[in-house]
């Protein structure tokens, strides 16, 4: 391909990734350092607003809440994914059927799939959830106001939601594992949980991290799910980063822009260090092959 050519294909989408990314990141560093207000340019602070932010109990428990979260859901959608991905593997005429049904949860958008979840839990729709807990027990779990059994609430949900994608991302990387290795693994005497664990996994690592990747980014960001399941997360601590700046920049204040931006700046830095060590695993993958 000749340079001229390279550049008429790529010139359009750098200017698309600088008109949607670097301006708006340039914009909320700038506004990070002001006391802004709506139809204002703004009154410079310096790093007023970040002490704000650093020294707020609440902001604080979000952030230990939804790293929390992400690092739970995390390990549970990629130990679940995988478990689906051998089961969906071995499946032979069936296999569309099951991904079109597995992948339901996925397609539908966030609030009305959180909110559809929410009634498993709410006595108000059956609550099936503690109909099958008084089977075993008197305990009526409340689910919408006590802090521990709405943390389980949420993360199911999120796992829920998420569980089809990294299933069919696993899916995709156990078909182009060579069945030749894993037959002379067989040949060996190696078994199933050792084919697993030293063959097809060091084999689709590169897979693992690309959905341990996307986990962190969307779980970081949840916002919707918690307006129908958790309706009380600033009183039970389950407040997460996203909903705190929401409640901050719009809700509690309106006028919140400086300290909303703040928060902004604070959740790409949390996001940048929790992604480096599988970012370093993928460029090395990368480079290995």
């Amino acid at each position: 391909m000749r340079r001229r050519e390279y550049w008429i294909l790529i010139l359009p989408s750098i200017f698309v990734m600088f008109g949607l990314l670097l301006i708006p990141i340039y914009r909320t560093i700038e506004w990070s350092l002001k006391d802004v207000n709506y139809g204002e340019a703004g009154t410079f602070v310096g790093l007023d607003n970040y002490v704000r932010a650093l020294t707020d109990p609440r902001f604080g428990s979000s952030v230990l809440f939804t790293v929390g979260l992400t690092l739970s859901v995390m390990v549970v959608v990629i130990v679940l994914g995988y478990i689906l991905a051998v089961l969906v593997n071995n499946l032979g005429k069936m296999r569309p059927l099951v991904l079109g049904i597995i992948l339901i949860s996925y397609v539908i958008p966030n609030v009305v799939g959180a909110t559809m979840f929410s009634w498993l839990f709410d006595g108000n729709f059956g609550g099936v959830a503690n109909v099958v807990i008084g089977w075993f027990t008197d305990h009526d779990v409340l689910w919408f106001t006590e802090t521990w059994p709405n943390r389980i609430m949420v993360g199911l949900n999120i796992v829920w939601a998420m569980l089809p994608f990294s299933m069919l991302i696993l899916l995709a990387g156990l078909q182009g594992v060579p069945r030749e290795i894993i037959e002379a693994a067989k040949i060996d005497g190696a078994g199933t949980m050792g084919r697993h664990l030293h063959i097809i996994l060091p084999s689709i690592r590169g897979m693992v991290g690309f959905v341990a990747i996307i986990t962190i980014m969307d779980v970081l960001r949840v916002f919707d799910n918690l307006i129908p399941l958790a309706p009380n997360a600033v009183l039970n601590g389950n407040e997460t980063i996203a909903l705190y700046t929401y409640n901050m920049a719009f809700q509690d204040g309106g006028q919140e822009l400086g300290l909303g931006s703040v928060i902004n700046v604070l959740t790409i830095l949390i996001m940048l260090v929790m992604l480096i060590p599988f970012i370093r695993n993928t460029m090395k993958e990368a480079k290995s092959a």
